[in-house]
């Protein structure tokens, strides 16, 4: 893609981040499953209503930002981050960290209806396959960094705007973030965006690949662990020792 603009999100976006993200999930055939009662368009009206309360929730430590087509402001992927614990605010000015990626908040009344709206929404998905995912959080568990690390919770690009730079341009303001604060980030990712972290550096630390047929999936419902190692630790493992 010739160019795109990497922003902060805000809670107008909630429908057009729920266009664009459900459709990205909804191609994989293992999450999918939880949702094959539903229809898509319906899973995206929904996800619609709930989409500007997830903004707003843990302000202090969650960072959002969508990648946009600059001629036509369409929103063409989306990326939200978890800061660690005691790293959301700069200890020098008390500003907090990262702030062109964190939602603006609104006035207590429109974030009162927002809430109330959120919770006319139906979550209501298909459990059956859940023992896959009670293995798959005991893994994470085991592999989590046990040091303060940056999380990457969510990443969702539209299916027509794939391979086209738009996942890789978010990602890559996520690693810049990484860099200045030398921390490490941590994914869990499907297995197409497995491919996506492991040109971009990313180490794979752990997979688990499952066999989902039972439950109407295509047999390969795989699980990845990723670590990127902050520019400023790595180029100081790099340096040549002193003569």
């Amino acid at each position: 893609m010739a160019s795109l603009v990497i922003s902060q999100c805000s809670v107008s976006d909630g429908i057009a981040l729920a266009a664009n993200s459900i459709p990205a999930f909804w191609a994989d055939p293992h999450w999918v499953l939880a949702w094959r009662h539903r229809t898509l368009q319906y899973h995206i009206s929904q996800i619609a209503l709930r989409f500007p309360r997830n903004l707003l929730n843990n302000r202090e430590v969650l960072r959002h930002q969508k990648a946009v087509d600059p001629e036509t402001g369409r929103i063409l992927g989306y990326a939200r981050w978890r800061l660690p614990p005691s790293y959301e605010i700069n200890p020098g000015d008390g500003t907090p960290t990262w702030p062109e990626a964190q939602v603006p908040a609104v006035e207590p009344e429109k974030e009162a209806e927002i809430r109330r709206l959120a919770e006319t929404v139906v979550w209501d998905p298909n459990g059956d396959a859940d023992e896959l995912l009670d293995r798959v959080n005991a893994l994470e568990k085991e592999v989590t960094p046990k040091t303060p690390y940056i999380s990457l919770e969510y990443l969702a690009v539209h299916p027509d705007n794939q391979r086209k730079g738009v996942g890789t341009a978010l990602v890559k303001g996520g690693m810049e973030q990484a860099d200045k604060m030398g921390l490490e980030i941590f994914v869990h990712a499907l297995r197409e965006g497995a491919e996506l972290y492991k040109r971009m550096g990313f180490r794979l630390i752990a997979e688990l690949v499952q066999d989902d047929s039972a439950y109407g999936g295509s047999g390969m419902y795989g699980t990845y662990f990723f670590i990127y190692e902050p520019r400023s630790r790595t180029d100081r493992v790099s340096e040549p020792a002193a003569a």
